[in-house]
């Protein structure tokens, strides 16, 4: 374990990381370790490191430990089908290549970061198949394939962090970190959507023949119990565009299973 490159990776997914490990610089983490010693000794530091900075470790909530391993379950999915599609010999257009280096990059920070926080709780990555059973069969040879099963699960992981918010609140500095995340995830799912000639945003629970479990419910127009198309003249379309819903564990697990390799 390199503990330089784990900072540096744990900076690009929360960019206020120096300002919560203040009382902990660099410099005094390395101090007392020789270039003999630090390879052993890293994982040690970061633990402690990282329980002053998030609150987390071996007493660790079990409902936050349930729901870091399941963000880290979507986190595996997408770091492995991006690793893959990177040595694949797919043929990505010039135009999107650093895009999806970038993005491929995020999200294998993002699984470095989770299972920092979890240490030994942290759950083993499962075998993906990522043709979905044979429902995208070309997916690492076919470069449209790759972006609608990418869009998949950005979609989905996106809606997946929002569901799972309210079960963080009895940990409030992995809450903002997981939210830091969602808003990378969001940013993904806009970016891949464009590229596919689509809206940045979901209209209504539009699938774009992917499956539909992703954008159930992404059709509702109220909102805290209000006709948001009454209080604002707008179509329902437009109304649909402005609000992203949650998936549940549940449904976004059932989703989940048809890339799980059997």
């Amino acid at each position: 374990m390199n503990l330089q490159n784990i900072l540096n990776e744990l900076e690009v997914v929360d960019g206020e990381l120096a300002g919560r490990m203040a009382h902990v610089s660099r410099r005094g983490l390395f101090s007392s370790l020789t270039r003999k010693t630090i390879a052993a000794a890293a994982p040690m530091v970061m633990a402690s490191a990282l329980t002053s900075a998030y609150g987390q470790g071996s007493g660790l909530p079990s409902n936050v430990v349930d729901v870091l391993n399941f963000a880290l379950l979507l986190e595996y999915a997408e770091s492995d089908f991006y690793n893959r599609g990177a040595t694949s010999g797919l043929m990505v257009p010039m135009e999107n290549r650093e895009m999806f280096a970038q993005i491929r990059k995020h999200e294998n920070a993002h699984v470095r970061l989770l299972r920092s926080v979890l240490g030994s709780q942290a759950i083993a990555m499962p075998r993906f198949d990522f043709t979905a059973g044979g429902a995208f069969p070309d997916v690492f040879s076919n470069f449209q394939t790759y972006a609608a099963v990418s869009q998949a699960f950005e979609d989905t992981g996106v809606r997946a962090y929002k569901g799972q918010a309210a079960n963080l609140r009895n940990a409030p500095a992995i809450l903002e970190v997981a939210l830091n995340i969602h808003s990378v995830e969001a940013r993904h799912a806009a970016r891949i959507r464009q590229l596919r000639g689509q809206k940045g945003w979901i209209t209504d629970n539009m699938a774009s023949g992917l499956p539909q479990a992703i954008y159930d419910g992404e059709n509702i127009t109220h909102q805290l119990g209000i006709e948001v198309i009454g209080l604002t003249g707008k179509s329902r379309a437009e109304v649909t565009e402005a609000f992203d819903e949650i998936l549940s564990k549940d449904q976004t697990l059932a989703i989940a299973g048809a890339f799980l390799a059997k």
